[in-house]
C-alpha cells in the first residue's frame, strides 16, 4: 500500500472512498513511472503533458503525409532563401556538374594482365562517353547524362525521392537505345489516389498492396510502380479531366532494372522517401516570415512622408506628390494610404497621425539568424560555415567544418551512385557488349565475370582547398606512408584521374622537348681538322726490310 501524505489523510478523513482512490492512483504512478517513465516517457509532467506523440507505422507517419511534405518542401525551396541554399549546397557538393565513372576492372578474375585491363577500361570509357556526353541518353532529348544526375538528385532532395525509367528506344543515328527518363515523385501514386490491398488468393488472403504508387508482394518486396500519365496537381490534368495509371514492373527480363528509385530509408517497411527539409520545415517557415518582417519594417522606416494639416477642409487632390493607387502595394484596397519616397499628403482639420518607430533593422537579428542557421544546419548535417559560405574563423575551425561536411557528402554520394549512377552504367555496358562494341567474354553467362567487368568508382567533385601548399604536402606524406594512393589523393584534391594525368604529362613532356629543340636548335658538331701539308703527319714511312734510304 502506498504511503499516504498529509493531503491524502485529510481527504480520507472527509471521504474515505476518495482517499482510497488517491492512494491507488499514487501507487499506479509509482509502478508506471520507472526508468524512462520518469523522463522521456512520462505523461504527467507539465513539461511533457502537451507533447503530441502518437504515431504509427511508416505508412501512417510517412506515406500518409508525404504529399503535404513535398508541396511544402518545394514551396520553401522557391520562397525561403535558407531552404534554397541548403538544397543547392548539397547538390553542388554531392554531384556538382555530374559524376564521371572510372572503370576498375578486376583483371585477376578475368585472367587479364594489367595492361590488358587498362586498355579495356579506356575502351569502355570511350563507349560510355559516346552515350553519356550527348542528349541521346535522355528520353526527353534535353540533357546529357550529367545533367540528368543533377535533375534526379535535386528532385530527391526536394521531394524525398526521385524515379527514373530505363526505356529501350532506337533512334536514327544513335549507337545506343538505352534511355533515361526522369519521373517526378508526385506521378508515382496509387490509382485514383487511394492506397489498397489487391487482389486476394484462393485462401482469401491479400497478396499485393499498393502504397503511394508502390506495389509490394505479400513478403514486402517491391514488384511494380504505378505511374500517372500527368502530374496529379497539373492544370493540364484538371482541364483534361482524365488521369490514367500505368503499371511498370520494377525488374524486367534477366533482372534488368525498369525503374530506378532514389531514396533514403529511415524505417523498416518504408516505401517512399522523406524530403530532406521535412524536420525543419516549421522552423524554416517561421524564419522566412521573421526575415520578411524585418525587411518590410526596414523599408517602411526608410520612407519619409510629410503630412500637412490645412486650416480648412480641402476638396482637391492632395498637395505635392502621392502614391497613385496603381503603384500601391495593396492597390486592391481603395482606402489604402501608403507611404512613399518623399511623399506629401494633406489631411483634413482634426485628423492626426501617430507614427510607430520600428527601430529597424533590429540589432539582435543577426545573432538570432545565426542561432537558427546552426539549429537548421545541425538537423541537415550542414555546418553553419558551409551554409552561409563564410569561413571567418581560424583555419582549424574552417577545416574541421569542411571535413565534417565532406564526410556527409561522401555518404550521400555513395547512396546516389548505388541507386542511380551505377545501375545506369551497367545497363549501358551490357548494351555495348550485346552490340559487340565491347568484347567481354562471359559477361552474360557468369555473374562473377559480369561483376568484374562492371566494377567502377565514381569520384566526387574536388574538395575545397583552404591552404593548398600544406594540403599537397600532407597528401604526399600519406601516399609515401602508404595510407593513401596517388589515385585517391588526385580524385579528392582535383577531381581528376591520376593515370590519365600521367599520360597527359608524358605527352606534354614530349611536346615540350620538341618545342625546346625548335627554339634552341643544337649547333652541328665542328668538323675534325684533317692533316696539314709538310707536317709529315699521316704520310707513310718509306721503309724497307733492310732499313731506310733511296734506290
Amino acid at each position: 500500500m502506498a504511503k499516504m501524505n498529509f493531503l491524502d489523510r485529510a481527504v480520507a478523513a472527509v471521504s474515505p472512498v476518495q482517499g482510497l482512490k488517491r492512494a491507488a492512483a499514487r501507487r499506479a504512478l509509482e509502478v508506471t513511472n520507472s526508468g524512462y517513465g520518469n523522463y522521456g516517457a512520462n505523461v504527467t509532467k507539465k513539461s511533457l503533458i502537451g507533447w503530441l506523440f502518437r504515431g504509427g507505422s511508416a505508412k501512417e507517419d510517412i506515406e500518409d503525409n508525404i504529399d503535404t511534405l513535398r508541396q511544402r518542401s518545394r514551396d520553401a525551396y522557391m520562397g525561403i532563401p535558407t531552404a534554397s541554399a541548403a538544397l543547392k549546397t548539397f547538390c553542388t557538393n554531392v554531384v556538382a556538374g555530374g559524376l564521371i565513372p572510372s572503370p576498375q576492372i578486376d583483371g585477376e578474375v578475368l585472367g587479364m594482365t594489367r595492361e590488358q585491363a587498362e586498355e579495356l577500361q579506356r575502351k569502355i570509357m570511350r563507349e560510355f562517353a559516346l552515350w553519356a556526353d550527348t542528349t541521346e541518353c535522355d528520353a526527353d532529348g534535353l540533357g546529357n547524362f550529367y545533367k540528368l544526375q543533377q535533375l534526379a538528385y535535386m528532385g530527391f532532395l526536394m521531394n524525398g525521392d526521385s524515379f527514373a525509367l530505363l526505356p529501350f528506344k532506337e533512334r536514327p543515328g544513335s549507337q545506343y537505345a538505352t534511355k533515361v527518363q526522369i519521373i517526378e515523385a508526385d506521378r508515382i501514386c496509387s490509382p485514383d489516389g487511394y492506397d489498397r490491398l489487391v487482389p486476394t488468393d484462393v485462401r482469401g488472403y491479400h497478396v499485393h498492396s499498393i502504397i503511394q504508387g508502390v506495389e509490394t508482394d505479400e513478403g514486402g518486396m517491391v514488384v511494380a510502380y504505378w505511374i500517372c500519365n500527368r502530374h496529379p496537381h497539373s492544370s493540364l490534368a484538371v482541364q483534361s479531366g482524365t488521369l490514367d495509371w500505368t503499371r511498370v514492373e520494377a525488374y524486367g527480363a534477366a533482372g534488368r532494372h525498369n525503374v530506378l528509385h532514389v531514396m533514403t530509408r529511415e524505417r523498416a517497411g518504408q516505401l517512399r522517401g522523406v524530403p530532406i527539409l521535412a524536420p525543419v520545415l516549421e522552423t524554416l517557415k517561421q524564419l522566412g516570415r521573421y526575415t520578411q518582417a524585418e525587411i518590410d519594417a526596414a523599408v517602411i522606416s526608410a520612407y519619409f512622408t510629410v503630412l500637412v494639416k490645412p486650416a480648412s477642409v480641402q476638396n482637391g487632390s492632395p498637395i505635392g506628390q502621392y502614391v497613385p493607387q496603381e503603384a500601391q502595394v495593396d492597390s486592391a484596397d481603395p482606402g489604402s494610404i501608403e507611404m512613399g519616397q518623399g511623399t506629401i499628403l494633406s489631411l483634413n482639420p482634426g485628423d492626426d497621425v501617430a507614427f510607430a518607430d520600428p527601430t529597424h533593422p533590429n540589432t539582435a537579428y543577426n545573432a538570432f539568424f545565426d542561432a537558427m542557421i546552426k539549429e537548421i544546419g545541425a538537423a541537415m548535417e550542414i555546418p553553419p560555415e558551409v551554409m552561409e559560405k563564410q569561413f571567418t574563423q581560424n583555419f582549424s575551425a574552417a577545416r574541421g567544418a569542411l571535413n565534417e561536411f565532406w564526410r556527409v557528402c561522401d555518404v550521400k554520394r555513395d547512396d546516389f551512385v548505388d541507386s542511380f549512377c551505377q545501375p545506369i552504367y551497367e545497363q549501358v555496358l551490357a548494351e555495348a557488349v550485346a552490340r559487340g562494341r565491347i568484347n567481354a567474354p562471359g559477361f552474360f553467362s557468369d555473374p562473377a565475370r559480369r561483376k568484374a567487368y562492371c566494377a567502377c568508382v565514381w569520384p566526387g567533385p574536388a574538395r575545397t582547398s583552404l591552404n593548398p601548399k600544406d594540403e599537397v604536402e600532407a597528401a604526399i606524406m600519406r601516399v609515401d606512408a602508404g595510407y593513401s594512393t596517388a589515385q585517391q589523393e588526385t580524385a579528392e584534391m582535383t577531381g581528376g584521374d591520376y593515370m590519365r594525368n600521367m599520360e597527359q604529362r608524358m605527352m606534354e613532356a614530349k611536346k615540350m622537348r620538341q618545342l625546346l629543340e625548335i627554339l634552341n636548335p643544337t649547333p652541328p658538331p665542328a668538323p675534325t681538322p684533317g692533316p696539314q701539308a709538310g707536317d709529315g703527319k699521316g704520310e707513310e714511312d718509306k721503309t724497307t726490310e733492310g732499313g731506310t734510304g733511296s734506290a
